[in-house]
């Protein structure tokens, strides 16, 4: 074989050759794994037949000769393994000074053999090592429930399984993670090494030590054969393909073959797999034939050699670890879309696209399979550490799409969002990243029905995006009710029950022992209290721990059911005898109005929602004070029904984009928008250049206003640009236009050209919604969505207006109709007006008093003249400022089809005074929320719900009538 070829063949594998003179010099100068048991190397000595044919007798001292070279052999190998693994940590650790690689040793039985001589090696380069050791009989499932706590350990960077050959099944070998199977015992890996592309996976460290002796062999004969004798695994296999590769002819035969003296007497070298206490004749073998004898020696050189080879195979497993934190680019591979004319219903164009399996579509975008949690094949959970592992990416672009005050029916802002990411990823080829709001039951099964986009710009599945996703809503109904439930029950055990009997019931003595609970020493030093010890505390002490006192006709809390159900707006719990005469008015809210989704939508971890859930103020005590959900001691249970509804869901559009969604506050009775984590991950995962699309409730006046005032401040992300959603037939409403009403035909001024009512909405309510964004400093893009209604001559006018009332752009979109295509003009826009500085400031600041906080929102957004505080709302003023809730920011809950406080003023109402009839706050999430006229927590179900027209195929398990 010449040295050029095989130098090629070692760079395939990317090593180097050391020893020129050599055949096999230098190979494997790089850690390759192994999973092989430990071998011992010998050299026999014996006679030879010549090339000629001759017997010659071989030196008497030939033996001893061959084993101290062969010892000097091993230690100079051992020794250059280990300096090359030195350098490698000093590197590693350099750039990594918080990662510590691990060597995981997996075994049956208690023999330390294997432990001692990878310590002794891993110790001189500074590996950690650790060792499992199950018992020597043990079963195959315990052995796989070890290797998935290894694999799923991020501290191992490396695992051994040291097992007899009987438990090295192929469930056991399928059940290791082939990133950690540093001693290429996997499928994967031995498949990758027979490719050829040894670079992305472990070679057995056993046949990096017989070929590392290959290298150092110095004979005057070129090697050009070399014969493999005994072995069928992996080893034999792994041998075979290196050699070959280097160019060497390389032959097998098993110890029982009729051939092997002419195959031992015909090889430049011969190494033997699995002798045992087999030997091959002395007589056989050539003069200056390489003869390598592997033999089960723990202690012999090759079991530290191997070791050495372990060692480098850990480093590199752990740099490749590393290497896979780091941010990944997109591959992103989009769905072609077909769109036809008539454009089909909703669910009809949803279910002829067949979506990416969600794990192929995160691979796509960078995330990392530990990173997911799958709920069926459409979508998954992914995990918050993605936050920290890509803690130094930058942030991509941050756009946040609003609209016009809406007409009953909506505007189509989810469309424009998914028509946008779809221009912008399967198009113009950006990354993309759509955050919405999981859609609530209510409307879904009322009257505006789901929230997953419409006609060719949807998420999909649009059956599971509306129907349950992955039970975040139905979390956040468990959790809330419990809230309510522990309520209803303390009060009931407070008034039939003596301060001792509670606390002895509170605190419990458990097998002699009577400690506090943790949540119950949070609320002692909340008292004021420092004692730890139960016996410890005076009977004043103990009344004011066990007695929340709270005040029936002070509990704001109330329980919640993700239905429109106007009968549950008022009821009355406790009429049961069992309830002793603890009687009281209460109501239902809608799931998605609890505090709870408002606070899942604006932590930022899993310990800030946490905190959030234990600040939640559920009532007043009758001495004035605030009874929290951390006082009534659920606060953790709270957390625990949460912990997995804090995680955003991963969906996908019709052509194949990602979306997040996540949380689902109404804007008009809640802050409206899509979570701070799913914004955040998204940020993360597009990358500098990329674009994250979120989409806040209603018109400007109330979604983006709170987006700005609430959910930046909770996030500290500040957004690029804003995109304006505007449709000819609302702003023909907001010029004069008549009312509309769900469920009825629209009038013909709705449906024939009437550029003057166009003009008259244009110059009213979509001007003074580009003045709102302007307020906060962002720059503001209009995108009119096209109905088919619509005029050139009436696009044409709203384009050109919206410019001059100082829109950065105004492009009509045909998404709906189009897909992604029929947004590109948008995306180029979009693209645009990030490019410009974005200056960004709050339209109050915090410290400002409650009073003018909202004075400044009802004057400067909604256009009052001044507002109106009802005796009962300056009453809570006060009592907010007196407990230290003054400095929080104002959601205010208020109609969405007006900019005041009156539905039917369309426009741009002026001259009015806005009516403060109450306000409340929400103080685990974060703000006070005043209420504006009379405004319903509760919807209700209309004369003809879309639940008329939903239906199931019981033979198809198809879904009808979603829109």
């Amino acid at each position: 074989m010449k040295l050029a070829s095989f130098r090629s063949a070692c760079n395939s594998l990317r090593v180097y050759t050391s020893h020129p003179g050599s055949r096999f010099s230098g190979l494997f100068r790089r850690c390759f794994p192994v999973g092989i048991t430990n071998n011992r190397l010998a050299i026999r000595a014996g006679s030879a037949t010549t090339s000629s044919g001759t017997r010659s007798t071989l030196p008497a001292n030939f033996g001893k000769q061959c084993k101290e070279e062969l010892w000097s052999e091993y230690n100079y190998s051992v020794g250059e393994a280990v300096q090359r693994t030195k350098a490698a940590m000093v590197t590693l650790l350099r750039r990594n000074p918080e990662i510590q690689p691990l060597l995981a040793i997996l075994q049956a039985g208690e023999d330390d053999s294997i432990l001692e001589i990878n310590k002794k090696i891993a110790g001189k380069v500074g590996l950690n090592v650790t060792q499992i050791c199950l018992a020597t009989g043990c079963s195959e499932d315990e052995i796989v429930e070890e290797l998935l706590k290894l694999n799923n350990d991020p501290k191992v960077h490396g695992v051994y399984l040291h097992l007899p050959a009987a438990s090295l099944t192929s469930r056991v070998l399928g059940a290791l993670n082939p990133e950690k199977d540093v001693d290429g015992t996997t499928d994967l890996n031995m498949g990758r090494l027979v490719r050829g592309d040894a670079s992305e996976g472990f070679v057995p460290p056993v046949a990096g030590a017989v070929l590392d002796l290959l290298g150092k062999h110095d004979a005057p004969l070129k090697v050009k054969s070399v014969l493999l004798v005994g072995g069928e695994g992996p080893l034999r296999l792994a041998l075979q393909c290196l050699i070959e590769r280097s160019g060497v002819e390389v032959n097998t035969s098993h110890w029982n073959s009729k051939s092997l003296q002419t195959q031992v007497m015909q090889a430049d070298a011969v190494v033997l797999l699995g002798a045992g206490n087999m030997e091959v004749p002395p007589t056989w073998i050539r003069p200056e034939a390489l003869i390598i004898h592997c033999e089960p020696a723990l202690k012999s050189g090759v079991g530290y050699l191997t070791a050495a080879y372990r060692t480098q195979n850990v480093i590199h497993s752990c740099n490749r670890w590393i290497q896979n934190q780091q941010y990944r680019p997109w591959r992103l591979r989009s769905l072609k879309l077909l769109p036809l004319t008539p454009v089909p219903s909703d669910i009809e164009i949803s279910r002829a696209q067949t979506p990416k399996p969600v794990d192929q579509l995160a691979e796509e975008i960078g995330l990392l399979p530990e990173e997911l949690e799958a709920y069926g094949r459409n979508k998954a959970k992914v995990q918050l550490s993605l936050l920290d592992r890509l803690h130094s990416q930058p942030d991509g672009n941050y756009v946040l799409v609003a609209g016009i005050t809406p007409t009953p029916l909506g505007e189509g802002k989810s469309t424009v969002t998914i028509g946008l990411v779809q221009a912008l990823s399967a198009h113009l080829k950006l990354n993309s990243f759509a955050c919405l709001r999981q859609p609530s039951q209510g409307p879904t099964f009322g009257v505006k029905g789901g929230a997953a986009g419409g006609g060719y710009a949807q998420v999909i599945p649009m059956e599971e995006f509306n129907l349950h996703l992955t039970g975040d809503i139905h979390a956040i109904t468990a959790a809330n009710n419990l809230v309510a439930a522990a309520i209803d029950a303390r009060m009931l055990h407070e008034a039939t029950q003596s301060d001792k009997a509670l606390f002895n019931r509170l605190v419990p003595t458990v097998n002699g022992v009577r400690t506090f609970s943790p949540i119950q020493i949070s609320r002692l030093r909340r008292l004021g209290i420092s004692k730890t010890e139960p016996t410890s505390l005076t009977p004043q002490e103990v009344s004011a721990f066990v007695r929340l006192d709270l005040d029936p006709s002070k509990i704001t809390w109330q329980r919640v059911l993700d239905t429109n159900d106007r009968f549950l707006r008022k009821i009355t719990v406790g009429q049961a005898s069992t309830e002793k005469g603890q009687i009281r008015e209460t109501g239902f809210d809608i799931a998605v109005a609890s505090e709870i989704m408002a606070i899942l939508a604006l932590s930022d971890s899993l310990k800030d929602m946490k905190d959030r859930l234990a600040h939640m103020v559920v009532g007043t005590s009758r001495s004035g004070g605030p009874v929290t959900a951390e006082d009534l001691g659920v606060s953790g249970a709270v957390a625990v029904l949460m912990k997995d509804a804090i995680k955003p869901t991963l969906m996908q559009t019709l052509e194949g984009t990602p979306v997040f969604v996540h949380a689902g506050p109404f804007a008009n009775i809640a802050h409206g928008n899509s979570s701070v984590l799913a914004d955040k991950l998204a940020l993360k995962l597009v990358g500098r250049d990329g674009f994250v699309v979120t989409e806040a409730g209603f018109g400007a006046d109330i979604g983006m206003e709170k987006f700005f005032n609430i959910k930046c401040r909770a996030s500290g992300l500040r957004p690029n640009v804003v995109v304006l959603v505007a449709t000819v037939r609302a702003l023909k409403m907001h010029g004069g236009g008549p009312n509309v009403s769900a469920g009825a035909p629209l009038p013909r001024e709705y449906i024939n050209e009437n550029l003057s009512l166009v003009a008259g909405g244009c110059h009213s309510n979509l001007k003074k919604q580009i003045q709102i964004a302007h307020l906060f400093g962002v720059p503001v893009v209009v995108a009119l969505n096209v109905f088919k209604t619509d005029t050139r001559a009436e696009i044409d006018l709203v384009c050109q207006i919206a410019k001059t009332c100082g829109a950065s752009d105004a492009v009509p979109c045909h998404h709906w109709s189009q897909g992604g295509r029929g947004c590109l003009e948008l995306a180029q826009a979009v693209k645009e007006a990030t490019r410009r500085p974005s200056n960004f400031q709050f339209l109050y600041p915090t410290e400002m008093p409650i009073v003018e906080k909202i004075r400044t929102i009802a004057q400067k957004v909604y256009g009052a003249n001044d507002m109106e505080l009802s005796p009962e709302a300056k009453s809570k003023i006060d009592y907010y400022n007196q407990q230290g809730y003054g400095s929080l920011p104002i959601c205010m809950a208020k109609t969405h089809l007006s900019l005041s406080h009156m539905a039917d003023k369309k426009g741009a109402p002026t001259g009015f005074i806005l009516p403060i009839r109450d306000i409340r706050a929400s103080v685990g999430a974060g703000f006070i929320y005043p209420l504006v006229g009379t405004m319903s927590t509760m919807p209700g179900l209309p004369t003809r719900p879309c639940f008329y027209d939903i239906d199931l195929d019981p033979d198809t398990e198809e879904i009808t009538g979603l829109f």
